[in-house]
């Protein structure tokens, strides 16, 4: 995150999501209101920068494209959305799950341009939802939201935080939020540009402020995400490109010391995807190119 700048990452993302949507089925995860998060000229432009980019991806088919929509969608499949799509669509089926099981609170860490919100009017009547990102962030939303007509609900709940800089934990206890009911928070796409001790506290400070029996959902890299001799070049390229996007990736775990640290922090892993589990159970029998990406995860903890 530069400086009073929205996230790149975010913006991007959304991007990944509205294409999915518009162009692509079966969908893997259908966010079928980013597109109006995104300004015509914003998605041509980066329409028109990935499509220019081959080598961004790894992908043979794109390098022997001969069209720009071609280009576009094997850049998109092989390198720009299956990590966003996967683990929004694992987070939102866990969290369905934990309504009927009783959660009451929605805290989204990190929250970008996502639409939960605005997409599950009927789940709104059953929880409050609060989303926590970084100011200059979650202003372009709001404003985005402004232009775009929409309706905010009145259990919807917009939170700025700077995570490397603030204590989320304390921000949040000046809002809506009732540290008594049960909650499920998501945490995606940010436990990467953390160091070590911010993820630490982030942990610490979810569990500080949750009942037993509250739940998080979130991704991380592995262990090796740093080793280029055992990662792919796609991978090697998301690294890459963060850095060139002022976001630089910091942190990477074995999954003992992630079960370690969860433990330290009162939390229990309850269910832990990795790359082929991922592939297997969102993937699997496509006739695209889309596949998991190799060194990421997917975790659920559940509160002890």
């Amino acid at each position: 995150m530069k400086n009073n700048k929205p996230s790149t990452t975010a913006l991007i993302t959304a991007y990944g999501r509205a294409y999915h949507s518009m162009n692509e089925s079966p969908k893997i995860f259908d966010d079928f209101l980013a597109k109006q998060l995104i300004t015509d000229d914003e998605y041509e432009t980066i329409s028109n920068i990935l499509a220019g980019s081959i080598n961004f991806s790894d992908s043979d088919k794109a390098r022997f494209c001969k069209d720009k929509d071609s280009v576009l969608k094997a850049v998109i499949q092989n390198q720009i959305a299956p990590i966003s799509l996967s683990r929004s669509r694992y987070t939102e089926d866990m969290l369905k799950l934990s309504i009927k099981l009783g959660v009451k609170q929605y805290v989204i860490l990190g929250a970008g341009f996502d639409t939960f919100a605005f997409r599950n009017p009927d789940l709104l009547n059953h929880i409050d939802v609060f989303e926590l990102d970084h100011p200059a962030t979650q202003k372009l939303k709001l404003d985005r939201i402004k232009i775009t007509g929409w309706e905010i609900p009145k259990n919807l709940h917009f939170i700025p935080v700077d995570f490397s800089k603030n204590n989320f934990a304390e921000t949040i206890k000046n809002s809506a939020f009732n540290p008594t009911k049960l909650s499920f928070y998501s945490w995606l796409g940010v436990t990467y540009y953390l160091s070590k001790g911010e993820i630490l506290n982030t942990l610490k400070g979810i569990s500080n402020i949750s009942p037993n029996g509250s739940s998080l959902a979130f991704d991380y890299a592995d262990s090796d995400i740093f080793r280029p001799k055992k990662t792919t070049k796609r991978v090697q390229t998301m690294v890459h490109a963060a850095i060139q996007n002022g976001e630089p990736m910091k942190s990477c775990y074995s999954c003992s010391k992630l079960v370690l640290d969860l433990e330290r922090t009162g939390f229990q892993l309850y269910e832990h995807l990795t790359p082929l589990e991922i592939n297997n159970r969102y993937f699997k029998e496509r006739n695209d190119d889309y596949r998991a990406f190799e060194n990421i995860n997917f975790a659920l903890a559940v509160k002890k």
